[in-house]
């Protein structure tokens, strides 16, 4: 299922690319995000794939939800997000990329993040995690990628277009970190590959966000959980406090041995 998938997002990469070079114009969703006809063109172009490849598996993607097409879910699932970074692709500073996942009891099992601009493409399954280069399209110089054991100075990476004092307060509880800002489902990609050992997102994001590098993180021996320690979980359809298939606040780790530290409660200043 990983390399058909691969191809998908190649596919649909070039197609934000043509966008991308070109004076496209930008609408304003319901929610007030941005969209794009990159969003829609690529969307287009995973529907099509996913429906020949597939026929039997659903597929949940952003665009379609937006436009009120959430089709029936079942144990398994597709999750698409055809342009992540909406807002890092207007700044044209490349850090977008097209995410795809594939959804099994709630676990993101496979996933697929592609960065176009970059050239870069980061794949996840059963069998390990890897990175390839993209040149002229085609994949090339690809290398198993695994997250690393955190140093005793941990990196955290957070996002480029939607910080919070919050997340600087939160990293507060580890004696020495630094920071680092990326867009997109690159900040999963990161912890993967072993550049960055930390990722706490306490803003608004949606499984289609997060599904396709939850699954390059774990399957590169991370994992991502709810603030409380717990696995992240996907098709959470029905939610009486939030929209369906809203996530909750959520932490990232490359070195999973870093949950324990990073979900027990900081004592006060009045308790030392």
């Amino acid at each position: 299922m990983l390399k058909p998938i691969v191809e998908l997002a190649l596919e649909a990469g070039r197609v934000i690319l043509g966008v991308y070079a070109t004076d496209f114009a930008v609408e304003t969703k319901a929610d007030s995000s941005p969209v794009t006809a990159a969003d829609q063109r690529a969307e287009a172009v995973i529907l099509a794939g996913l429906k020949t490849l597939a026929p039997d598996i659903p597929v949940i993607a952003e665009e379609e939800c937006a436009a009120g097409r959430m089709p029936a879910t079942g144990r398994t699932f597709f999750l698409v997000d055809p342009l992540d970074g909406t807002k890092e692709f207007l700044a044209r500073n490349g850090e977008f990329t097209v995410n795809i996942a594939l959804i099994e009891d709630g676990a993101p099992v496979a996933g697929v993040v592609y960065a176009p601009a970059l050239g870069v493409l980061y794949a996840g399954g059963p069998e390990g995690a890897f990175k390839a280069r993209v040149v002229d399209g085609l994949l090339a110089e690809e290398a198993r990628i695994d997250v690393r054991d955190a140093p005793p100075a941990l990196k955290a990476v957070g996002s480029r277009s939607h910080g919070s004092q919050e997340t600087v307060a939160w990293l507060a509880r580890f004696p020495q970190v630094s920071f680092v800002s990326a867009g997109s489902s690159l900040k999963f990609c990161l912890l993967a590959e072993g550049a960055a050992d930390i990722y706490p997102r306490f803003g608004r994001t949606m499984e289609w966000d997060t599904a396709a590098g939850d699954a390059v993180l774990r399957a590169a021996g991370g994992l991502v959980t709810t603030c409380d320690g717990r696995p992240l979980t996907y098709n959470k359809r029905e939610q009486a406090h939030d929209a369906p298939f809203a996530n909750p606040h959520f932490l990232a780790f490359g070195d999973r041995r870093l949950i324990e530290a990073a979900i027990a409660p900081v004592p006060s200043a009045a308790t030392l």
